[in-house]
């Protein structure tokens, strides 16, 4: 079974109170696709410019990831910089130039119009939209989103959320949609409007996951260290989807949604390791068997 995941492909400039790297890839959809590889095949569908280091797309070669789907533009790749703060929980955007996403629309190959879940990752709702309306009506549909699109384009948000199975949102975002402070409420709020699951992002305090009259709330793994917490949400998408898609069923349930957040979880954390994508690439399948069973020894009782 297999996972497309489409969406900004970047170079992103990262600074802590540690360190900081410059041109290191970035991107939502990078992040993500990378995390599902490790659980199933994923075709990557984005835009990337004629600056883009050859080097970065060898690290999706080397992975279970297809680039069949990125399109080379002329001119400069999304570029993204930010800092964060000695609270790893805060940062603050310094600088975004969209450059070649300004103008993308994606286009899915006629082999990843099929696949079983599809991630159309967070970029505007309009170009979510048109991920949707190439993929065949039986994949699985989860998507991402954030504040920007929720204040600037607000009733495309809605109509992406009639046609999607999973919204993934954090839980500032899930509050600014649904209009209220309590996340409980905005988790029903938010399913009323359309997709069937909804999963809250709460960082370093894990997730919720509502469904019809159903409710799954895990913690996240604890860290001890957080040296870069860049696209942890992404790779917990990408967890996510990689292991849906991994089950290979024609029908996914709420037990099947809980695993895959605890999946997700674990995958995030592995991100949150190093700087950009560097030990979400280099992991093996018994270390994250290891940390899921880990995982599943601090939350049981």
């Amino acid at each position: 079974m297999s996972v497309i995941v489409a969406g900004p492909i970047a170079l992103d400039t990262i600074e802590t109170p540690t360190e900081k790297r410059d041109n290191v890839l970035g991107g939502s959809a990078s992040y993500a696709a990378i995390s599902a590889s490790y659980f199933a095949p994923v075709q990557l569908v984005g835009v990337i410019g004629t600056d883009f280091p050859e080097q970065h797309l060898d690290i999706f070669r080397n992975l279970n990831i297809g680039i069949e789907g990125i399109e080379t533009a002329d001119g400069q790749t999304f570029r993204w910089s930010g800092r964060y703060f000695d609270d790893m929980n805060q940062r603050e955007t310094v600088d975004i130039a969209l450059n070649v996403v300004a103008d993308y629309h994606p286009k899915l190959t006629e082999s990843s119009k099929a696949a079983r879940v599809a991630l159309p990752a967070n970029m505007a709702p309009q170009k979510q939209l048109q991920v949707l309306d190439q993929l065949d009506s039986s994949t699985f549909v989860v998507a991402d989103s954030m504040d920007l699109w929720i204040n600037s384009e607000r009733e495309a948000l809605v109509d992406l959320l009639r046609q999607i199975d999973l919204l993934v949102i954090n839980e500032g975002e899930a509050k600014l949609f649904a209009q209220t402070r309590n996340l409980i409420t905005a988790g029903h709020r938010l399913r009323d409007l359309g997709p069937n699951y909804v999963v809250i992002k709460k960082g370093e305090h894990g997730a919720l996951l509502f469904g019809e009259g159903q409710f799954f709330s895990t913690v996240a793994y604890p860290l001890p260290h957080v040296l870069d917490p860049t696209g942890a949400g992404d790779s917990f998408a990408g967890g996510l989807v990689g292991f849906l898609s991994a089950l290979g069923k024609d029908s996914l349930d709420f037990g099947d949604l809980s695993r895959s957040i605890v999946y997700g979880t674990v995958m995030a954390s592995f991100n949150c390791e190093s700087f950009s994508t560097d030990r979400l690439q280099s992991l093996t399948q018994e270390q994250i068997d290891s940390r899921v069973h880990e995982f599943r020894s601090y939350t049981t009782f």
